[in-house]
């Protein structure tokens, strides 16, 4: 890839951010290489889509809340740059660090990237979210990441596909990895300083945990289910074999 071809989008799926949309879009904005921002305003009630827009981002609205994973292809969608990099909506000013997930893309070292957050320690629950999408993604693939669930990523376009994104709820990103890790696309991850927030120990930060864990459990259960259903259904003999 040339430096004339040298150009990403970033999408940002969004739900209730109108206090730090703004932030987000801005820090983008002084990246030559971004040639376009998009936020999917998935169905909010406040005014995202208005900040975002303000801020200088292109704004998909969704009428109603559809979910992370139909955010993010709506946006794969909407885009056309041969890099993309979907971004949280909450980055706020540390979304300055994007070059970081570009880079590696540009200079042929990967074709997807996956930003590690620094540890942040005493904030955030009791890793069992995190042990879970660990433990099942080597599971599943053989394979190790320590990023499982970041949704920071940038992508070689030409390696993602629509299927990538037919998860739903909290499950987008490990079961888009795992689909990343068995297509044996070519995966590094990088540390960046980004900060967004963080769940606490309270009754509101279980709950998300609780739903992180449920959702991620239903995608390892049926890629579970599947690859013995595959296993199962080659072992059996065939019509002509048996005869």
């Amino acid at each position: 890839m040339n430096q004339k071809e040298f150009k990403a989008a970033v999408v940002i799926p969004a739900y209730n951010e109108q206090n730090i949309i703004g932030k987000t879009v801005k820090a983008l904005l002084k990246f030559p290489i971004i040639e376009r921002i998009v936020v999917v305003d998935d169905g909010s009630s406040d005014n995202t889509a208005v900040a975002a827009s303000d801020a200088g981002a292109d704004v998909i609205s969704m009428p109603v809340n559809r979910g992370k994973a139909y955010a993010m292809k709506k946006g794969y969608e909407a885009v056309t740059s041969p890099i993309i990099v979907f971004l949280d909506a909450d980055l706020g000013e540390s979304a300055d660090q994007v070059l970081k997930l570009i880079e590696p893309i540009y200079e042929g070292k990967a074709e997807a990237v996956i930003a590690r957050f620094p540890m942040t320690p005493g904030r955030g629950g009791f890793g069992l979210v995190k042990q879970l999408a660990a433990k099942g993604l080597h599971f599943l693939t053989g394979k190790q990441l320590s990023s499982v669930l970041s949704g920071q990523r940038a992508f070689l376009r030409s390696v993602l596909k629509p299927e990538l994104f037919d998860y739903s709820g909290f499950g987008i990103e490990f079961g888009m990895t795992v689909d990343m890790l068995t297509m044996d696309m070519q995966v590094q991850e990088v540390d960046v300083n980004m900060k967004h927030r963080t769940t606490g120990r309270d009754i509101r930060g279980f709950l998300h945990r609780f739903r992180q864990f449920r959702d991620i459990l239903g995608v390892f259960i049926k890629k579970l289910a599947e690859r013995m259903f595959l296993k199962l259904k080659c072992s059996f003999p065939k019509e002509h074999d048996k005869a």
